[in-house]
């Protein structure tokens, strides 16, 4: 008898101290996709029967832990509404997860411009909004914390209250294009809207595809295999990459011209003559020169003035930001590396090197991607001494060095690195799979136009890959990357409106997707533009149409079908919703045509209802034309509801980046 006792005793003690542990995304204040079987799960005593309770309906469920402690029911959502409870327990004190809401989720997926925030890093404060958001009480926010895994992950970082209701201190730091696209449905469709914001600046699509999925594509599969069968720890890969990088730059400077045979870095020479380098202001980065295509090696140098009494002293350089890595030197001696763009680069100068006199600063830059160059303000460029310093800002001498393209592979360090393929699916978006979701935005591809035309096959391989994982046909919906960089004088090829072009193809051929148009609202200095409100909006009305079958007006003008005239071609489009409109009036801008040489000229054109008339006196027989085809075109058709013309081109000649 005392046996039994104790063994019911013992019994009772697993029953009272057993509690249900959730994922971070079931916490207060979330949304559960309505009218549909919404996925909760989490962790219990091993074979431990857990019961949830839905306030809505009176509802319970009953379902058992496996061996591991893990459980998941899928509960029966009403339409729109709440607040709503829902309770948890198996057998010990229950979980209560309160003003929970019903509505529509979406996950907001991406690269830096839907990581953008609402507020700070170098956008224009949205400061009359947020004020405002407590209104929003319905629209509820979680961000998943930045994370990266080399195998599919499970788990979430813990947050506490992952999920936030809408106000001013919990919608600063949210995505801006998350924010306005949720706003503008929530009031539309008169439902709560739950955002899950999921992305990282400056990552690339393979990044964020599963590893089965890459390894499809013949040009990931090694890099794939390579990330999951790693044996070595951080500090061996961390040892492994320094010496790769310092041969790597190494054999580039020797290609470069700016190392000699002995390894000497001779453009940074305190003696080296420059005089045939431009003059550039700095700071400043290369796209407002010209070079907004380029990534590769950048150098800058300054001649610096060495006052009396700075003699043997240390000094400390402060440069600001970088884009995107630098090795900076005093008078030829490397004195600081760093590779993370927005940290402030603060680099100390022995005082064995500081001498009196004339003493020059280099920055050997090498931009991998987007906008190069120095980020600071002119007052945050320095060099210092106690409280002395000079301001380095003004005139610069600048050399562009070796091209990426014509470079070996740059060396990868895979430690906490968010640029290596599937290790963001692994770590930031397998933890979400099975959430109830009815749609993601997405907002990424600047890091992929170098390799514009292979992206049509990775963005529908992401689309399928997430659908497949998730079980559902969820809507997909993309942003079409906007204006930026100088404006191009002559019709030229571009990466940019080949990489737009994949964008559209692939949101064309998809079920269940669309693509927005942000061609106008870019900026030619800023690869992130500020307008956000624009994207967020712009995207609601899509996925009105796509996702909840309303029959809107939500595209601009896109290519039907044209016709070859003799000296003109007359192109017919769709979506000319209450006619074609020129804005701002005065000529039509933005169409270029070309003859069987190829070679493109712009176009005078003309709207004719649907349609618009464009010749070229410099083309007799035109056989091609294309619209805002260019990094950033000047182009000015729009329909009658204010939406902007799809960039297009009917000809499918050779691109820049097909045999990339």
């Amino acid at each position: 008898m005392r046996i039994i006792a104790f063994l019911l005793s013992l019994m009772c003690w697993q029953f009272v101290s057993a509690k249900v542990r959730l994922l971070p995304m079931f916490s207060d204040h979330m949304v559960l996709q309505q009218q549909t079987d919404a996925p909760v799960w989490g962790y219990a005593s091993p074979r431990h029967a857990v019961r949830l309770t839905t306030s809505w309906d009176g509802r319970s469920y009953l379902t058992t832990a496996d061996g591991d402690g893990q459980w998941r029911i899928d509960v029966r959502t009403p339409s729109a509404g709440g607040p709503y409870t829902l309770t948890m327990a198996d057998g010990g004190k229950p979980v209560v997860l309160r003003d929970v809401m019903i509505g529509e989720v979406w996950l907001c997926a991406g690269q830096s411009n839907m990581a953008m925030p609402m507020e700070g890093w170098m956008v224009k404060t949205n400061a009359d909004v947020i004020a405002s958001s407590s209104q929003y009480g319905n629209i509820r926010l979680m961000h998943v914390a930045n994370a990266v895994s080399s195998m599919p992950d499970d788990g979430m970082p813990q947050q506490k209250d992952a999920w936030q209701t809408c106000s001013p201190e919990t919608v600063r730091k949210f995505s801006a294009a998350g924010f306005f696209f949720g706003r503008a449905l929530s009031m539309s469709r008169n439902v709560p809207v739950g955002l899950i914001m999921s992305c990282w600046g400056g990552t690339s699509a393979e990044s964020w595809v599963s590893p089965d999925a890459l390894r499809t594509m013949p040009e990931f599969r090694q890099a794939v295999d390579d990330i999951q069968n790693d044996t070595l720890t951080a500090v061996q890969h961390e040892n492994k990459y320094q010496s790769e990088l310092t041969e790597w730059l190494k054999t580039v400077g020797q290609a470069e011209g700016s190392v000699d045979a002995a390894g000497n870095v001779s453009w940074a020479a305190s003696g080296y003559d420059d005089g045939d380098w431009v003059v550039m202001s700095q700071p400043g980065l290369i796209d407002k020169i010209g070079y907004g295509n380029f990534d590769g090696m950048i150098w800058y140098r300054k001649v610096v003035d060495i006052p009396d009494g700075w003699d043997n002293k240390p000094l400390s350089l402060v440069l600001g930001a970088v884009d995107d890595y630098d090795v900076t030197y005093f008078n030829g001696t490397p004195i600081g590396h760093l590779e993370n763009c927005p940290t402030i680069r603060n680099y100390t100068v022995p005082a064995r090197l500081v001498k009196r006199g004339k003493a020059v600063v280099t920055v050997r830059v090498l931009d991998i991607g987007g906008a190069g160059g120095l980020r600071a303000k002119p007052e945050n460029i320095y060099l210092k001494c106690g409280k002395d310093s000079i301001i380095l800002d003004g005139e610069w001498r600048m050399k562009m060095g070796a091209n990426l393209l014509d470079c070996q592979a740059l060396p990868v360090n895979p430690v906490g690195n968010p640029f290596m393929p599937t290790v963001l699916y692994n770590a930031m978006i397998r933890p979400l799979i099975p959430f109830g979701i009815k749609g993601v935005i997405w907002y990424q591809g600047e890091n992929n136009t170098p390799h514009a035309f292979r992206y049509r096959e990775l963005l529908q391989l992401l689309i399928n890959d997430w659908r497949e994982q998730w079980k559902s046909p969820f809507s997909f919906l993309i942003v079409q990357l906007a204006n930026y960089m100088k404006r191009q004088q002559q019709p030229m090829e571009s990466e940019w409106a080949e990489l737009r072009e994949s964008q559209f193809k692939v949101a064309a051929c998809m079920p269940n997707a669309g693509m927005t148009v942000s061609i106008d609202i870019g900026d030619a200095d800023d690869i992130h533009p500020t307008d956000k409100a624009s994207v967020g909006e712009r995207l609601s009305l899509l996925a009105r149409h796509v996702a909840y079958g309303e029959k809107i007006s939500c595209y601009g003008p896109t290519l039907e079908s044209y016709l070859l005239k003799g000296n003109s071609i007359r192109v017919k489009f769709g979506h000319a919703d209450n006619g074609l409109v020129v804005k701002g009036g005065g000529a039509l801008k933005g169409f270029a045509v070309a003859g069987v040489d190829r070679e493109f000229h712009w176009a005078n054109a003309r709207v004719d209802g649907d349609c618009v008339e464009v010749s070229s006196p410099d083309v007799a027989f035109p056989v091609a034309v294309r619209y805002a085809w260019g990094d950033n075109p000047e182009c000015n058709l729009y329909n009658g509801v204010g939406l902007p013309a799809v960039p297009f081109r009917t000809d499918e000649w050779k691109g820049l980046t097909v045999d990339r």
